[in-house]
């Protein structure tokens, strides 16, 4: 059973409501409340971890590990990371985080770790690793997602994800597009919304906006295989 919270951002007060269903996702699990985070890329001086680490402070949850993917880890680091009662993936560049997650052997144990139950948590390029495919991050580079080939990713979701639609008018155009050459839904969030998933529950915080073959639908027009989405009341 996978417990997975996509944010798009975590800057707006009205990201409390995805904050505080993570916060019940954690203390459902009964373990504890001690994250870590895996860092996008290099982060020298720490600065988005520190920043995190206040962020989920509000919420008596304690970022206390940092993982960086470049750098030698041990078999005990490894256990300590894996070990945690939830896991940040940040944001930054979606390609680089994915090749990273390649080079460093990390990206089926992250996986394995998630369909055991882990609590996964991912922000923007965090959150789009999650899908089957980093295609939907495409948009943000310059390029088409019906032309991303190699993007294969942790596949834990059955739809592909899309932060930041508000930030350019030209992203639901290109993902209405992209969405006639691709079999699975998009869900697209400005950077107040979110998604929660936890067993076969897709649950809609804020307003993600769904996206299949050519139209923006409605949550309940969408066919998932044993999934069901609800919106919280």
């Amino acid at each position: 059973m996978v417990n997975l919270v996509l944010y798009s951002d975590q800057l707006f007060p009205e990201c409390a409501a995805i904050d505080r269903r993570l916060a019940e996702i954690v203390a459902a699990r009964g373990a504890g409340r001690r994250l870590a985070y895996v860092a996008s890329g290099p982060e020298p001086d720490r600065g988005f971890f520190h920043a995190a680490r206040s962020y989920y402070g509000r919420y008596g949850l304690d970022l206390a590990l940092f993982h960086d993917l470049d750098e030698p880890h041990t078999a005990d680091d490894i256990a300590a990371l894996f070990a945690s009662d939830a896991i940040h993936l940040s944001g930054g560049h979606t390609g680089d985080f994915l090749a990273r997650l390649k080079r460093s052997g990390m990206l089926g144990p992250l996986r394995d770790w998630a369909l055991s139950g882990g609590v996964l948590i991912g922000v923007s390029a965090g959150a789009i690793l999650m899908g089957p495919t980093i295609a939907t991050d495409a948009p943000f580079i310059g390029q088409n997602p019906e032309d991303i080939t190699d993007g294969d990713a942790l596949d834990l979701l059955p739809f592909e994800f899309f932060p930041h639609l508000n930030d350019d008018e030209a992203y639901l155009p290109a993902l209405l597009r992209y969405s006639t050459k691709t079999t699975r839904p998009i869900v697209a969030c400005s950077d107040s919304d979110g998604v929660g998933v936890t067993g076969d529950r897709i649950e809609c915080l804020g307003n993600p906006v769904w996206i299949w073959g050519g139209a923006q639908r409605r949550s309940d027009e969408i066919e998932l295989n044993n999934f069901s989405i609800v919106r919280p009341k």
